[in-house]
């Protein structure tokens, strides 16, 4: 039997959108892991205020890409500067269709001259495999899934811990016996805890200090026991899965914006080459802003922030397209709403308090003439004592301290009027910078 492809779903569902509109539809969390260790509160304050240990091993998916041409097939598809790229350095690539549309971004760290290893949402995975192969690029690629998709199940590849906080460095510290050789923001340094070497990737989260180790799994149990016993004396606390997937509201990070490739006609091979049983025709859309048409839930990287990482001085996949959309100021911004607090306990929690409050759904935003921005994931963040919301907003929007108000509900999809008057609740936001959090949004981004 032929296993369907993501244009099958298509044709069968009539549309993109009849494929992907699912109304109620749960909010994604990663697999394996816990949802709370200490209460999701709590674990959003460890890395605010003390030290917090996250387990990302199971829901990234890794690709290694190994060959003479591993740099030309990423740098041919891909916005990135290759020409500044050191091994053991990581970026967040860019894939872009020709139209210059986001396909999702991932995160690229060169191993050696030409192997680099891809990990994130499987989107930009697919992308640079069909490439790589239709291509005829001299590349080898291997795939390590993530835990919930692995075919037979078994173990990952590779364990990550993140170490985040104030406390971080102290706890690195005590796990390894003394300070780790300085390192670059978002570079690797090989490391070891008796014996056992895996690599510690510099970066942070929501602002926060931190590193990420990465290694080998047959090492996985004995340092995450390392990292909780040295991190004991400190007020170490795990992260679960709810918690885990706030940070990106205050550090400005979107995950998993709708890849453009449901409508190109010149990405119909493409489409019949996806599976439709893949992340492209499973992640759910859903909210208070509907249209049929999917090309107006597509994202340009110039919305997302991403404009300073794209590097004109090499030919690829979008290029001119991405060249005629720079400075184009009907371009929608990237901003935080800052929920109202009363509005959202009478919204959300019916008077009393919401409790954990996650949503990726596509919500409209409305200024005093009508549509003026959408959601694009939607939090709690108990530290800031009320409900974030990264937002793309029009430009007359954007400017901090505006007054907006968020539509909440689920349009029902095909076959009710987009703009018809469904009697969803209204909650007052105000808009404020991405990322939300200041560190996150000057010595952060300056790093980056």
């Amino acid at each position: 039997m032929t296993t369907p492809s993501l244009q099958d779903g298509i044709d069968k569902a009539g549309s993109p959108i009849g494929l992907l509109w699912k109304p109620g539809a749960e909010p994604w969390t990663p697999e394996v892991v816990a949802h709370e260790y200490a209460g999701w509160r709590t674990e959003q304050h460890a890395w605010h205020e003390g030290v917090a240990l996250l387990n990302l091993s199971h829901h990234m998916y890794d690709m290694w890409i190994d060959g003479p041409d591993a740099t030309r097939v990423l740098a041919d598809y891909g916005a990135n500067n290759f020409e500044k790229f050191a091994i053991g350095q990581a970026k967040q690539y860019l894939p872009v269709t020709k139209h210059g549309l986001i396909v999702t971004d991932g995160i690229l760290a060169r191993e050696g001259e030409n192997a680099y290893l891809l990990s994130g949402v499987p989107e930009a995975q697919h992308w640079v495999q069909y490439h790589a192969e239709q291509g005829g690029y001299d590349v080898s690629l291997s795939t390590d899934p993530s835990t919930a998709f692995r075919p037979g199940g078994g173990d990952p590849k590779l364990f990550r811990y993140q170490i985040q906080g104030p406390l971080a460095l102290p706890l690195i510290e005590r796990a390894f016996g003394g300070p780790i050789p300085e390192t670059k923001f978002f570079h690797s340094t090989p490391v070891a805890i008796e014996g056992r070497t895996f690599s510690a990737l510099r970066h942070g989260m929501a602002g926060q200090a931190g590193y990420e180790f990465i290694g080998p799994w047959e090492h996985a149990a004995f340092v995450h026991d390392a990292f909780l016993k040295a991190g004991e004396p400190l007020g170490l606390v795990q992260v679960g899965a709810l918690a885990y997937t706030t940070p990106s509201v205050e550090s400005g990070w979107i995950p998993s914006p709708v890849p453009g490739i449901y409508s190109d006609p010149e990405l119909a091979d493409y489409r019949a080459w996806l599976p439709l049983f893949g992340i492209e025709g499973k992640r759910p859309l859903n909210g208070s802003f509907f249209s049929p048409n999917i090309e107006d839930f597509y994202v340009s990287p110039f919305e997302l922030g991403y404009g300073k990482m794209i590097h004109f001085g090499h030919d690829f996949n979008g290029r001119d397209a991405l060249l005629k959309a720079k400075g184009d100021e009907s371009l929608r911004q990237k901003v935080t709403l800052v929920f109202d607090p009363e509005d959202v306990r009478r919204v959300i929690g019916s008077g009393e308090d919401p409790g954990f409050v996650l949503s990726y759904a596509r919500n409209r935003v409305e200024g005093s003439s009508g549509l003026a921005g959408v959601t694009m994931q939607t939090a709690s963040i108990d530290p800031v004592g009320t409900v974030l919301s990264q937002t793309l907003i029009d430009a007359a929007h954007a400017t901090p301290g505006t007054q907006v108000t968020v539509v909440w509900g689920d349009h029902p999809g095909l076959g009710t009027d987009p703009e018809a008057d469904l009697g969803f609740p209204r909650i007052r936001a105000t808009v404020q910078p991405s990322p939300f959090d200041q560190h996150a949004r000057t010595e952060y981004r300056r790093n980056a």
